[in-house]
């Protein structure tokens, strides 16, 4: 197995780790209920789940 001769130092092994950044997430606005979502993710807005502007499970009807 392949082992380093000598020990990384710190300034190298930041150097090497510059790419890896944190990206900001993609904020969506949906149109029917102006709520800022994901996007391709579904979302709760007044009891109600949407995806893509549709009701997609109703909290009220599901208990009744």
């Amino acid at each position: 197995m392949a082992h380093p001769k000598r020990k990384t130092s710190k300034t190298r092994r930041d150097k090497r780790r510059t790419h890896y950044k944190a990206s900001v997430p993609q904020i969506a606005t949906c149109p029917v209920t102006g709520e800022a979502h994901l996007y391709h993710r579904a979302y709760w807005h007044e009891g109600k789940m949407y995806y893509r502007g549709q009701v997609v499970i109703d909290k009220a009807e599901a208990v009744a």
